[in-house]
């Protein structure tokens, strides 16, 4: 099986025009005359990226929530979309599903100008997909790359309350109901993305996991980047429900579906809205990580990749 690096890899012989970034970075950003537009594309797949009993409106809030994430990664304010839909043998789902995708839209203020519909066999999970086009605040939008060694490494909100919430799922549980909503209904830091691109040198969502997401900003600068996570902000239903001690917070570090930013700043820089520092970059390679200064094993496994 080809696994996700290698694929891209692949594309990356096809994808030379500027605005791809080299596809290194969460969204592209295509320049037309004076006009700049940022452009993301993501994808739920049923059981993978959602469970099979989901509610479907709260499958299509999280598929316009994690495009629109991607948008205020890059600190842009959303425009518009065009949705690619695998229709259902059953024509409820569809209708709830449809009913959803308009309330999503317009909670993030995206207008739907298009998209693509196709069956599949019966039995085949549901593939979803959105592409959102977004307006940049700034210049140059922020990318993964553009660190400084001796840069601070911070992130809004709470890390694992999207992995916790599906694991309850997993398990037969609904409560605590804030991590469950977590993960069916994330919520993309579309009024930070902004803020935060006037003082950032990088910036990305947590998507695949707060390590493995971290790991790619320092390698796309070409760093080393090193994370105490006994500074990762926990919810407290987190906390409550899972824990707070050193596995209970690398497993909220390597879960994913967090979409909180992850961005680089100077160490001493007033940000514009409340974070945590997490860790920080130097020269070098690779991932350190350490519990209030003691080193830590790095796991395997940093985060979500497929294959």
């Amino acid at each position: 099986m080809t696994t996700e690096p290698a694929f891209i890899d692949l594309l990356r012989t096809i994808a030379t025009d500027p605005a791809a970034r080299g596809l290194d970075d969460d969204a592209a950003v295509l320049t037309i005359g004076k006009q700049a537009l940022v452009l993301t594309k993501d994808m739920l797949v049923e059981g993978i990226h959602f469970l099979p009993d989901d509610p479907p409106a709260d499958i299509a809030w999280k598929l316009v929530a994690v495009n629109a994430s991607d948008l205020a990664a890059k600190g842009a304010t959303p425009l518009a979309c065009l949705t690619g839909h695998s229709l259902s043998r059953d024509a409820g789902w569809d209708a709830a599903f449809a009913e959803g995708l308009k309330t999503a839209l317009d909670h993030h203020g995206l207008a739907l100008i298009g998209g693509d519909t196709v069956s599949v066999p019966a039995g085949q999970a549901r593939v979803l997909s959105l592409t959102a086009i977004g307006l940049p605040s700034v210049p140059v939008p922020p990318s993964r790359a553009g660190v400084l060694a001796g840069d601070g490494l911070f992130v809004t909100g709470t890390i694992g309350d999207g992995w916790a919430g599906l694991s309850l799922l997993q398990a037969g549980k609904t409560e605590p109901a804030s991590l469950v909503t977590a993960y069916r209904r994330p919520q993309a830091r579309l009024a930070d993305g902004p803020l935060l691109a006037q003082v950032t040198r990088a910036m990305m969502d947590v998507s695949d996991g707060l390590l493995i997401d971290a790991a790619r900003m320092a390698r796309a600068s070409g760093l080393a980047v090193r994370i105490d996570l006994a500074q990762v902000p926990l919810s407290p239903d987190f906390v409550a429900t899972i824990g707070s001690d050193q596995a209970a917070t690398l497993a909220a570090a390597t879960g994913g579906d967090d979409y909180q930013l992850l961005f680089a700043a100077d160490a001493e820089a007033h940000l514009p809205i409340p974070a945590a520092r997490i860790g920080g970059f130097a020269e070098g390679q690779g991932l350190t990580l350490s519990w209030n200064g003691m080193p830590v094993e790095t796991p395997e496994k940093l985060g979500w990749q497929h294959g």
